[in-house]
């Protein structure tokens, strides 16, 4: 049994564009949850980039400093965990972010072998520089949405990544 032919849509800032034609059909794509993950992904990355480029950071070193901000000693492997990327990722991006003076390494009081992360004052002063432009960042993307639908879709989020 074939499949009917996938609607076509009236073209929105996010569908895939062609040059003087027709918007694409998105066949089998437009039920898939993951392609329209990937999307909205895009789109936020592209935001992020645009609105935190003075600051040179991308949107896991953001996240690296925010939590070492909440979580003072947080160990590499706990950071690793959090922002769901491997050791082999971590060290690296430890390293750029202390080479940058935002992070530094201390001994972990529990663990001779792991260090506990904390915020190097260079971080403190960097996180107070780009909060209100991440504030911005975050009602931009957000703009369609109220709060009830705000706090819906971090639910349903939640609900894809802990599995």
């Amino acid at each position: 049994m074939r499949d009917a032919p996938a609607r076509r849509e009236e073209p929105t800032d996010d569908a895939p564009r062609t040059r003087g034609r027709a918007p694409l059909l998105l066949g089998r794509l437009e039920k898939l949850l993951g392609y329209a993950l990937r999307r909205a992904q895009v789109r936020v990355f592209q935001d992020f980039a645009t609105e935190m480029k003075e600051f040179g950071l991308t949107p896991g070193q953001l996240g690296a400093l925010l939590l070492i901000e909440a979580n003072k000693g947080l160990s590499q492997s706990e950071l690793g965990n959090a922002l769901g990327i491997d050791r082999s990722s971590v060290v690296p991006l430890i390293d750029r972010l202390q080479r940058r003076g935002w992070v530094r390494r201390a001994a972990c009081a529990t663990d001779r072998r792991a260090h506990a992360l904390e915020l190097a004052p260079g971080g403190t002063a960097l996180i107070q520089r780009f909060l209100p432009h991440l504030e911005a960042h975050e009602a931009r993307i957000a703009a369609g949405l109220s709060p009830a639908d705000r706090e819906r879709v971090f639910a349903l989020l939640s609900n894809i990544a802990v599995r």
